[in-house]
């Protein structure tokens, strides 16, 4: 079965973090942290609604400036989150530019931007034709772990210790929706952008008894439309299956109140991106820092029984050695996976 989103690291292990993760059909994109994004092209870019910043370190934030540069002008509403100190820090990056001319823009873009604070989220909105002023109101709510939620999927964030607050990710799709060609084939039906209405309405579990229209356009332009209902279609074209969880950590000190956060954050996802800044010999190092070893993320990754983990965030003393830092890592996965008893 197909995935519906495809994550991957906008950069090499040694440079910046980033995790891009484009949906499937959708011209729609998270991002999780802003390091430097001259990997990712415009069409990338302009795909992302929704950032999520572990922290305000420069190397994960430095992609900031960019992003909002490509969106200016653009009739855009961009929702960024990070940990306490957020806004703040948000509105020094705005307030570090002149914004005499916005208000000639043909379209508004908004900046709506989220700090999570211990047991509270905080939010405040920015509008590119106020000269990104931030408005008086201030949104405040009640967090206990989601921060987004979407009928197909939501984020879920953890608290770390960083020396500062630090967030650490995870992505959990609902149910996925794989869509059979086969059926497709028999009730003669093409691919179109139907095909996203159809598992919205999915999503957003809509009686199955109602119309459901599908329509699509023919070689000479005209329209054709076969009508079914939902249930029925569903049926013959789609078949559910538990959703993919992806799990981003990065930067953070090998304590038990964090291990055990992260555990928990990461139980069980498909696919685990975590750093593994030192080798396991300069363990020492590691602590001054507040960072993982390669053997610590392995650990983790073995006692959340995640399918898969990829390493990044290695330090630049490790150069021609990331087979060592991989080695270190599988190496820890499999032995804690064997202590624990698991297959």
């Amino acid at each position: 079965m197909r995935p519906s989103f495809h994550p991957r690291l906008i950069n090499d292990p040694f440079s910046d973090p980033g995790l891009y993760i484009p949906f499937l059909f959708e011209k729609r994109a998270l991002l999780f942290d802003l390091g430097e994004l001259k990997s990712l092209t415009s069409k990338d870019l302009l795909k992302i609604d929704h950032v999520f910043v572990t922290h305000t370190h420069m190397d994960h934030f430095i992609g900031f400036d960019t992003l909002l540069r490509i969106f200016l002008g653009r009739d855009k509403i961009l929702h960024l989150y990070g940990p306490p100190g957020f806004l703040k820090h948000v509105e020094g990056r705005l307030s570090g530019y002149s914004w005499n001319l916005v208000r000639e823009y043909d379209y508004d873009f908004i900046l709506k931007v989220t700090e999570v604070n211990g047991d509270q989220t905080v939010a405040r909105t920015y509008a590119c034709r106020d000269g990104f002023a931030p408005q008086e109101v201030l949104i405040r709510e009640p967090f206990s772990g989601p921060l987004l939620r979407t009928p197909a999927f939501y984020v879920e964030a953890a608290l770390l210790d960083h020396r500062i607050p630090c967030l650490g990710l995870s992505l959990v799709e609902n149910f996925y929706v794989n869509i059979i060609k086969e059926g497709l084939n028999r009730l003669g039906l093409e691919i179109g952008p139907w095909i996203n209405v159809f598992k919205k309405a999915l999503y957003d579990k809509v009686d199955l008894t109602a119309p459901f229209s599908v329509p699509w356009k023919k070689k000479d332009q005209s329209v054709k439309e076969k009508v079914f209902t939902l249930g029925e279609l569903a049926k013959e074209i789609a078949r559910i299956s538990p959703g993919q969880k992806i799990t981003y950590i990065t930067d953070v000190v090998s304590s038990r109140e964090n291990r055990a956060k992260i555990i928990n954050l990461a139980k069980g996802a498909e696919h685990l991106f975590i750093e593994a800044a030192f080798m396991d010999s300069d363990k020492d190092a590691a602590r001054r820092k507040h960072h993982l070893t390669a053997r610590e993320a392995g650990e983790i990754a073995g006692e959340a029984g995640v399918k898969r983990f990829t390493l990044f965030h290695f330090s630049p003393r490790y150069a021609n050695m990331s087979e060592e830092l991989q080695k270190e890592a599988l190496d820890a996965f499999l032995r804690t996976r064997k202590n624990i008893g698991a297959p």
